[in-house]
C-alpha cells in the first residue's frame, strides 16, 4: 500500500532488505541425523555436502523439533539421512527447515515411553456404596449400604482398627528391624547397665 509518509516508504524498503539479505544468507545442505534427543527436543546434524559440493570434513549443525517437516510427533532418528537449509548464528550454524531425501517428510524417531513409568491401567469407576463398577453411589440401585474396612471388607470395624492389617503390620515389622529399633535396643541396654 503506498504511503505519502516518506518515513513509512524508508521502512518498508528496509524490511525488504533486510528479507534478501536473510534469502542470501540462507545455505543448504546433507547429511544424517548425528544425534537427537527426544525428550529436549533437539540435537544435531553431520553435513556432509553444502551447497551439492562435497566437504571434506563433516560440519556438524543444530536441529530444533519445530524445523522438522513432518506430520506428528516431530523428532530424528539417529543415522537417518536429511537436506536441509540453515543460516549461521551466534552460536554456529543452525537448521531452518529439515526434510528427508528430495524434499521428502523425515522419517523420525521412535517415541519411548519415560524410563520407570509402567503402562497403565484403565480405572474403571466403581460404586463407592455397593463397589459395583460403571456407576456411582448416587446412581446406586440398592439402598445405603454400611460401611467397611478397605483392608478385610468387615462391617463391624473400620481400617483403623482392623486387626488383619494389625496383623500384617506385625509379621512384616518381625522380618526386619529398623535403625530406629536398633538405636532404642541400645538404649535400653545401655540404662540396664546403670
Amino acid at each position: 500500500v503506498p504511503s505519502a509518509d516518506p518515513g513509512h516508504l524508508w521502512v518498508a524498503c528496509g524490511s525488504a532488505q533486510r528479507e534478501q539479505e536473510g534469502a542470501a544468507a540462507l545455505s543448504r545442505g546433507s547429511g544424517v541425523c548425528k544425534w537427537f534427543n527426544i525428550r529436549m527436543g533437539f540435537g544435531f546434524l553431520s553435513m556432509s555436502r553444502r551447497d551439492g559440493a562435497p566437504l571434506q570434513q563433516p560440519l556438524d549443525v543444530f536441529v530444533h523439533q519445530s524445523k522438522l517437516h513432518m506430520e506428528g510427533f516431530r523428532s530424528l532418528r539417529e543415522g537417518e539421512a536429511v537436506e536441509f537449509t540453515f543460516k549461521k548464528s551466534s552460536k554456529g550454524l543452525e537448521s531452518v527447515y529439515v526434510t528427508g531425501p528430495n524434499g521428502a517428510p523425515c522419517v523420525g524417531g521412535e517415541r519411548r515411553p519415560k524410563r520407570g513409568q509402567k503402562a497403565r491401567r484403565s480405572k474403571v469407576d466403581r460404586c463407592y456404596n455397593c463397589g459395583g463398577p460403571g456407576h456411582h453411589a448416587k446412581e446406586c440401585q440398592l439402598p445405603p449400604q454400611p460401611k467397611k474396612c478397605h483392608c478385610c471388607q468387615s462391617v463391624s470395624h473400620m481400617v483403623a482398627n482392623c486387626p488383619a492389617k494389625a496383623q500384617q503390620q506385625q509379621h512384616s515389622g518381625s522380618q526386619g528391624t529398623t535403625w530406629r529399633d536398633e538405636e532404642e535396643e541400645q538404649n535400653q541396654a545401655t540404662l540396664s547397665e546403670n
